[in-house]
């Protein structure tokens, strides 16, 4: 229901669902196209999890990820929330996540540099008692395409990694944050989850590289 209703709302206003038909590089093991519009990861699930027909849970917590192309340029966006009421620690999983994300973007600006986004980021989550899921799974750039360069990693990497940020780049940054580090991959090739069962949450924003800092695109 939620992947229809998301559908039908990308389409109401002339844009195209960015993830429906993607296509993973280097599909070594032939995994089929991503068949949805949404990505809807609920619990231990981290991204990329196939909409279903399994029904939400009071207490449950769902990412909800969302790609859109609009004119011919692409934006991605995603956000964890809570169904009905959720329980404290998850409640603090969520708000720990979103500030990451906030952390992240604050270091966004022309002559920065995209190692600055995770050595923002990482300090921030594991000083609040968590972790980043892991080192596969960051951000990257976006616009023309869904995946471009650069990757953005959430973690704190070796400078040899770095690359200047110039005014007019556009950036996915999403942080992904559970109990523990460590991931593993669904059978179904797109779903990954921790691997200690514990829930994770995911926030990102598509941001526009300025002068001055970063602007927002995917929030009001």
């Amino acid at each position: 229901e939620l992947d229809r209703l998301a559908e039908s709302l990308i389409l109401s206003v002339g844009g195209k669902p960015a993830f429906k038909g993607y296509r993973l590089a280097g599909n070594e093991k032939n995994v089929p196209p991503y068949p949805a519009t949404l990505c809807t990861s609920v619990n231990d699930e981290i991204v990329h999890s196939i909409p279903s027909g399994r029904a939400l849970k009071e207490g449950d917590i769902i990412g909800l990820d969302i790609g859109m192309t609009y004119k011919g340029l692409v934006t991605d966006m995603a956000a964890t929330v809570g169904v009905g009421v959720i329980d404290k620690y998850k409640q603090r999983l969520l708000d720990v996540t979103k500030k990451a994300l906030a952390v992240g973007i604050a270091q966004v600006r022309e002559g920065a540099f995209v190692h600055d986004i995770g050595a923002a980021i990482q300090p921030f989550v594991e000083g609040e008692g968590f972790k980043l899921v892991s080192r596969e799974l960051g951000g990257h750039g976006v616009g023309h395409v869904l995946h471009e360069e650069p990757l953005i990693s959430n973690w704190h990497e070796h400078a040899s990694r770095n690359r200047e940020l110039k005014a007019g780049m556009v950036l996915a940054i999403e942080p992904m944050v559970a109990n523990a580090s460590g991931i593993k991959l669904d059978s179904d090739g797109w779903t990954y989850r921790t691997a200690d069962g514990s829930p994770a949450a995911h926030f990102e924003h598509t941001v526009v590289v300025t002068k001055k800092g970063a602007e927002i695109l995917t929030e009001k």
